[in-house]
């Protein structure tokens, strides 16, 4: 049995270097942070205000210094670029925030058409004044479908030349995007939908971005296929006998087995809940067995 360190630090994950800048492999996702219940559903009741500032400055003191967000990710009363511009300016200086452009939701909460190459630099700026930045360490171009990213993805290059943004990357890419994509600029990271027995066909793609060294992040990755609505109240058997040999919770366990894919895997586990945040981050210590990994693995692929 792995017991829970006693004293909880993000660091336990270990670290990763992204672009330039070194993260713990154990980060904060911010997508459930504006709203309680369902992410990203129109009509959502927005989060205690407190609450979600209590998270983030929590999640720092942890050792978290690297959060995902989004201008895309609000209530009709929150938003969680300005529940993180709230919590935590003046920023630390080792924390990378991520974010992401592409497909803009109206104020219903609806997603509105991808967005036209012209149209990025008004999504960008749009996440600067909301986090009172100057520029951005991290954005993502989130992709749908499979067509060409190379004219979207060179207006953030452009961007990226003109010292708005730090580092690019993609999400909801395929294997041909990312290639298109590292033809224009260079690409620091891939964020998509993975986890314990989800997409397993991504596990090529898992690996190419560990040839590459490119970061791999995961979302969804404790939801599974409850996506937006988070994990259901159901769980394989395989997952809860070994969370019961480490004391842990089927959620740590799939936080873990999501880190051991490898050294290049970055975790955003999103919560609005103080104990879910301190049992995610404690997740970053758990050490799971070659055997524990092969039945989870099988799991994985089953």
């Amino acid at each position: 049995m792995t017991p829970t360190p006693r004293t909880i630090t993000a660091a336990a994950a270990g670290s990763w270097t992204l672009g330039d800048r070194v993260v713990h492999r154990i980060g904060f996702g911010a997508m459930r942070l504006a709203q309680t219940g369902a992410a990203l559903v129109p009509g959502a009741v927005a989060r205690d205000r407190g609450q979600a500032v209590g998270v983030l400055r929590r999640a720092v003191e942890l050792g978290v210094n690297h959060l995902d967000t989004a201008a895309f990710y609000f209530s009709p009363l929150r938003s969680a670029n300005e529940l993180i511009n709230r919590a935590l300016s003046p920023y630390p200086d080792d924390l990378v925030i991520a974010t992401k452009v592409g497909q803009p939701r109206d104020p219903s909460g609806a997603w509105l058409p991808h967005a036209r190459p012209d149209q990025l630099r008004g999504l960008v700026e749009e996440n600067l004044r909301q986090l009172g930045r100057d520029h951005l360490d991290l954005v993502n171009l989130r992709v749908v479908g499979d067509g060409s990213v190379a004219e979207r993805f060179g207006a953030l290059a452009e961007l990226r030349t003109a010292g708005l943004v730090r580092h690019l990357g993609l999400s909801n890419v395929q294997p041909h995007q990312l290639a298109e994509a590292q033809g224009v600029a260079p690409v620091v990271c891939v964020q998509n939908m993975y986890g314990l027995g989800v997409r397993p066909e991504q596990d090529a793609l898992v690996e190419l971005c560990r040839e590459q060294g490119v970061a791999f992040v995961p979302f969804y990755a404790i939801a599974a296929a409850g996506r937006q609505y988070g994990a259901g109240a159901e769980e394989h058997p395989e997952v809860v006998e070994v969370a019961r040999a480490h004391g842990a919770s089927p959620a740590q366990v799939r936080i873990a087995w999501t880190l051991h894919r490898g050294p290049h895997v970055l975790a955003i586990p999103g919560t609005g809940d103080p104990a879910h945040l301190e049992a995610n981050v404690a997740a970053g210590g758990l050490r799971l067995s070659a055997a524990e990994l092969a039945q989870l693995d099988a799991l994985h692929r089953r």
